[in-house]
């Protein structure tokens, strides 16, 4: 990603995106092999490796022949779809382009949109006739980096003085909506787990989250995420206390006085408006969350970003 941002700011802002039509599936064995036996010489291993190609496919009960792909699940096939994509940074490097690969995602950075539409016509071919490698044209094309996800990530403009022309790193919307609906699984109130342990599946997967977006300048969008996420545990703490009667003594267990205490307890406002009130931001607040565990995204963040 840093290699990407920096390609970006440094005037190579025209990019040619292009994704392989299931590239596991549509690995060439031959081609393969045959560049596998340039460094491997041992006709055991060799042997051993094309019955691995070559094991068969179950569909629907019925075995069938594999001519093509590699079989996905083990360690093995991303080690042999590197060796088959090697070749392709190879090419890459030979041009003198830039570029940036992680396993079938790549992306190639010009100067000109006329640059652009040549070296991919040219690395579309090679694609085509070398590594014999199909091409998805309604995923693949030319973006700007406004327009261009990759990994995860977005890219944004810099708004600041004397940074015309420079990119920021931010997280794609795609990624933000598929993060938020799984913190909304996690925090569904009629989830039938214990609140330590919907906090522990909650600390595990923000900090998996932020780990991957520690690059991304995601300050704000955290804060708000935080917000709407602490209101989420205050509606499974409210719907989990049930009865009226219990409301009211957890109440007064925070501070709240009896009568407000009685008051809220007996309130027909949805559990979702009380989990927004004054009355739970004021007795269930962050310093009593993280006493049970809970680690804010916001913090955990400025924790793992990089310096």
């Amino acid at each position: 990603m840093q290699q990407a941002q920096r390609n970006i700011n440094e005037g190579y802002q025209h990019v040619i995106d292009i994704d392989l039509k299931s590239f596991f599936d549509q690995v060439d064995h031959a081609i393969l092999l045959e560049l596998i036996h340039r460094k491997v010489t041992c006709r055991l291993t060799m042997k051993l490796l094309r019955k691995f190609l070559r094991a068969p496919m179950q569909i629907n009960g019925r075995l069938h022949k594999r001519r093509k792909g590699v079989p996905q699940g083990s360690p093995l096939s991303p080690l042999l779809s590197n060796i088959l994509l090697n070749e392709l940074d190879r090419e890459l490097e030979k041009r003198g382009h830039r570029y940036v690969r992680y396993a079938d995602d790549f992306s190639i950075y010009v100067r000109s949109k006329r640059a652009a539409r040549r070296v991919g016509n040219s690395i579309y071919l090679f694609l085509r006739d070398v590594l014999r490698l199909p091409i998805n044209r309604e995923k693949s094309g030319i973006r700007r980096p406004s327009t261009f996800d990759i990994l995860g990530y977005h890219f944004v403009p810099v708004f600041k003085k004397g940074a015309r022309g420079q990119y920021q790193l931010v997280v794609s919307a795609k990624s933000r909506k598929a993060f938020k609906r799984k913190l909304k699984e996690l925090t569904r109130k009629t989830t039938p787990i214990s609140f330590a342990e919907r906090i522990r599946r909650l600390n595990r997967l923000t900090r998996g989250w932020l780990k991957t977006f520690k690059l991304a300048n995601i300050h704000g969008k955290l804060q708000a995420l935080d917000s709407w996420l602490r209101k989420r545990l205050r509606y499974c703490i409210w719907h989990h206390w049930k009865k009226p009667e219990r409301k009211r003594k957890n109440l007064m267990r925070l501070g709240v006085t009896p009568e407000d205490a009685y008051a809220w307890s007996r309130t027909r406002m949805g559990g979702w408006r009380v989990a927004q009130s004054p009355i739970l931001k004021t007795t269930i607040t962050l310093a009593r969350l993280k006493k049970r565990g809970y680690i804010a995204m916001l913090e955990l963040y400025h924790q793992i970003r990089p310096t």
